[in-house]
């Protein structure tokens, strides 16, 4: 593990692997760069791979007051670290900042998002405010293990399961990244795609799994004017909970592009 330190002072926690061009890995909501670890180091046979604890979570430090542009600097800081350019790869709401952070400005090569959860039906920008709104009332309270399963319920994990996570041993860890689960709120905006605000230059494959459900060929095609150069896959077999080994060799083919 290194640390570097982003703009606003906040430490984060990075693993670095292989050698060759530099790939910059994000997790989604609910996760710790170990989301990403056999990812990693099946790319790192190609590629120099920076996967990085996102701020407030695992080895990272955390700064407030949050804002969406400090995430953005916290990405900047590891392309920096990276040498200056990178390709990035971001998981679900992690695909919406690097979708976000090319839009800014970042020197970001070739981006590749797993499935961002980009909404397109009208009753979306109302179920996002209210999911955000239940959120920071729960985290106010202090209460994580609810948020943590207001976030589960609102992305369809059923309750049963939902429930045996709850009493197994990996639940305190959950509970310690909760209150990120405000960020990625704030990163989706009213999650549609009025949260980019500008054509997305630089060639962008949009990936999904056949077994997710239609709203990614939906969110595909609400993505696809903002992408000046845009590339799409679906990976049969697949759901959101993608399996890394079938993932990486698409990846490696694209930022070898």
């Amino acid at each position: 593990m290194e640390t570097i330190r982003s703009a606003d002072g906040t430490p984060l926690a990075f693993d670095r692997l292989g050698q060759g061009s530099p790939v910059v890995l994000i997790c989604g909501a609910s996760c710790v760069r170990g989301i990403h670890a056999q990812l990693a180091g099946l790319l790192s046979a190609d590629f120099t791979v920076f996967n990085f604890d996102r701020r407030g979570r695992g080895d990272s430090g955390d700064t407030a007051p949050y804002a969406v542009e400090r995430e953005i600097e916290d990405l900047a800081a590891v392309i920096a670290e990276a040498g200056g350019t990178a390709a990035v790869f971001g998981n679900s709401s992690g695909a919406v900042l690097g979708l976000r952070a090319v839009a800014a400005g970042l020197p970001i090569t070739r981006l590749a998002a797993w499935e961002p959860p980009i909404m397109t039906d009208p009753d979306a920008p109302r179920r996002q405010r209210e999911y955000a709104a239940e959120l920071a009332a729960l985290l106010a309270a202090g209460r994580r293990g609810d948020a943590m399963t207001l976030f589960m319920r609102s992305v369809g994990v059923p309750e049963p399961m939902i429930d045996g996570m709850r009493h197994a041993p990996m639940w305190p860890a959950m509970e310690a990244v909760a209150p990120t689960l405000a960020y990625d709120a704030a990163i989706m905006g009213d999650s549609t795609v009025a949260v980019l605000d500008t054509t997305i230059k630089i060639p962008t494959l949009v990936l999904d799994g056949s077994e997710t459900g239609d709203w990614t060929r939906q969110m595909a095609e609400a993505l696809s004017p903002l992408l000046a150069q845009p590339e799409r896959r679906t990976l049969q077999g697949q759901n959101h909970n993608v399996a890394q080994e079938d993932l990486a060799p698409v990846l490696r083919e694209f930022f070898a592009g």
